[in-house]
């Protein structure tokens, strides 16, 4: 069995980041550009990890804990307020939502 670098970690934690990159600036779905949004943050909890693991420390596996339970308030929140947008303006195109006053 082959044993995974810290280089292997690293290319794919930047590749899934500059997929996330790319969905937000090229999509203008609020609800993707929000996935996206979420999948970097999952590519740079995989770098802490994978720089965690090459040092051999627990110290950034016990803060990607912390880390994942202010996603998961994030994505409460952020639900919510797409939702809300949604019942007020009847889209959730970036494009439809244009001022802030309304």
């Amino acid at each position: 069995m082959e044993h995974t670098s810290l280089a292997h970690h690293l290319i794919l934690a930047g590749l899934l980041f500059a997929l996330g990159l790319t969905g937000v600036l090229v999509r203008r779905n609020l609800l993707v550009v929000y996935m996206c949004l979420e999948l970097m943050l999952a590519a740079a909890t995989l770098a802490l990890v994978a720089f965690s693991r090459f040092n051999r420390t627990m110290d950034g596996a016990v803060l990607v804990f912390f880390v994942i339970t202010v996603a998961a308030a994030e994505v409460a929140v952020g639900l919510a307020l797409i939702v809300a947008l949604f019942r007020k303006r009847g889209s959730v195109q970036s494009d439809a939502l244009t001022t802030l006053r309304d």
